[in-house]
């Protein structure tokens, strides 16, 4: 029920009236600006750690890939002619990649935000609300905008569905009952409050989903949903690339040369997706159950490391950091654009370049300095997000779930508009998203509210308070019931044009226009609600 008008008026009245904010980010002199000017100057700020958040991810992504590429030796001894037969196949399963590598590495950046929230609020009986509004935002994000980008991907006419429905359906029951948990555990069992043994269940859930999403894949018995599986997408389709366009990957793919042109539909390369040419890295699935004669990959990468020492490949991406790349046939306007752009990311490129090549190690050294970056990352956001918010007088929640939402949840952005321009059907794409959510709550908001818990029971024999618990749960309520109309366009979608993906134009931009729709009424009746206005 809406509040009286006057019930309005008091709380914008409080929002203006708020105290001058005295603290500062870097410098005293801060507090001498005018809240204006502070404000912007911590939103510029904010952007740009957001751009860093993406330059490092792109880092990430190119790490995973090199583990999840990681093959093993199988040797096969014939009883007859006891001949021996040499196969290499995938160490990592396709369904286990997208939900746990795929999924957990898109949201990392939220995972690590709401981790740090929750180690600065250690000793106090209550928990930060910054960790779980980003995480309840995030979701909010991938579900709809993320959904709208990916239905209108596909070229005019195309479409592209879910082949492995079994699968999906276990990711999306998960998805839905992590957010049917978490309002269970806020306002029915222990109203406003957080125990160990419910932070710990939260988070071992997450071991649920990957042990039913690999029983759904591989059909076992008595447990797996009787759902056959079609076209199971074993190849991505990439663009054809000429050589001059393939020249282009270089400023931000530090392989070798050779590495550009290898063109093996074997290669698990499920997490390339950064590049500065139209048509992005070349893209291939994982193969399930799939081996390889010839391990071409793993060949090609000792070839590298034969080639290029190790300090080598790491002074390369140094140089590579430092190299502007020029475009034939480009004019001034485009070019200097560029170069200012290019000034812009120098500082991360430079930083980022102190990461070990992803060549090493299976890419594992990569991966964790990687995660180390996003974390640093992840606390000056935090400090930024609290400068804002005590300049502005805006609750914090609500710059969590719009603006930190938003820009964390960039990498998952990416990976499913990739998935769907290049993979034949839609099931990356979008288990990307249905798995981001599921893992949003049960390690991204699960392992925050572990550590909280933990502490607390130790320390104090209490259990963990949520302060904003009034406003997370009704957020979970309106993110429960427009994630409702979100599915049941895609089964229309499914019934009607045979995809959830792509079909005709019109109908692309009208599901496009109306998951936008979904995300603004989430965003504005949870700002209203965390407010006081609603």
């Amino acid at each position: 029920m809406f509040k009286p008008l006057q019930h309005y008026t008091d709380a914008l009245v409080a929002a203006l009236a708020h105290d001058k904010c005295n603290d500062y980010l870097l410098f005293r002199f801060e507090t001498l600006l005018g809240d204006g000017l502070r404000t912007t100057l911590y939103f510029v700020g904010l952007a740009y750690c957001f751009i860093g958040l993406s330059a490092i991810t792109s880092r990430f992504f190119r790490s995973m890939e090199s583990v999840v590429k990681h093959e093993r030796k199988m040797v096969e001894i014939d009883p007859l002619t006891k001949v021996e037969t040499v196969r290499y196949e995938k160490v990592w399963n396709y369904t286990i990649a997208d939900i746990s590598l795929l999924a957990f590495g898109t949201s990392f950046p939220q995972i690590s935000l709401a981790t740090i929230d929750a180690i600065r609020n250690l000793g106090s009986l209550y928990a930060g609300g910054l960790g779980p509004g980003t995480l309840v935002g995030s979701a909010a994000f991938d579900l709809f905008p993320i959904h709208a980008v990916c239905v209108v991907v596909p070229k005019a006419g195309e479409l592209k569905k879910i082949s492995d429905i079994g699968v999906w359906l276990v990711e999306l029951f998960w998805s839905f009952w992590a957010y049917i948990w978490l309002y269970i555990i806020l306002k029915v069992w222990t109203p406003d409050e957080i125990t160990l043994w419910e932070s710990l269940l939260t988070v071992l859930q997450y071991g649920l989903l990957l042990l039913n999403a690999y029983a759904q894949d591989k059909r076992w018995p008595y447990v797996s949903l009787p759902f056959s599986r079609s076209e199971r997408p074993l190849d991505w389709v990439p663009e054809e690339v000429s050589p001059h366009k393939q020249e282009s990957l270089g400023e931000d793919f530090f392989d070798c040369p050779e590495v550009i042109h290898i063109d093996d539909r074997n290669i698990a390369d499920i997490f390339s997706i950064h590049a500065d040419s139209d048509i992005g890295p070349l893209y291939h699935a994982l193969p399930s159950d799939e081996v390889t004669e010839l391990p071409a990959e793993q060949l090609l990468r000792k070839k590298i490391v034969d080639d290029a020492s190790f300090l080598s490949l790491w002074k390369h991406q140094f140089v590579d950091a430092f190299t502007f790349e020029q475009k034939k046939l480009e004019v001034i306007y485009a070019k200097s654009l560029r170069f200012l752009w290019y000034l812009l990311l120098l500082p991360w490129k430079v930083m980022f370049a102190f990461v070990p090549p992803y060549q090493i190690a299976h890419g594992w050294i990569s991966f964790i300095c990687s995660l180390m970056f996003i974390s640093g990352i992840a606390y000056v956001v935090t400090k930024i997000t609290d400068m804002i918010s005590c300049v502005t007088g805006i609750n914090a929640y609500v710059i969590a779930f719009t603006a930190l939402a938003a820009g964390t949840s960039w990498p998952d952005l990416v990976a499913s508009k990739i998935a769907a321009q290049r993979q034949t059907t839609a099931d990356s794409a979008i288990a990307n998203i249905t798995c981001s959510n599921s893992v949003n709550i049960y390690v991204g908001i699960g392992i925050p509210w572990l550590i909280d818990t933990t502490y607390n029971y130790f320390a104090y024999r209490e259990p963990l308070r949520i302060e904003s618990a009034e406003g997370l749960s009704f957020s979970l309520l309106v993110f429960f019931s427009t994630s409702v109309g979100c599915i049941s366009i895609l089964v229309l979608r499914r019934l009607v044009f045979g995809a959830e993906l792509g079909g005709p134009r019109l109908w692309a931009w009208i599901s496009c226009a109306y998951f936008i729709l979904l995300w603004l009424i989430f965003v504005t009746l949870s700002s209203l609600k965390v407010s006081g206005l609603l």
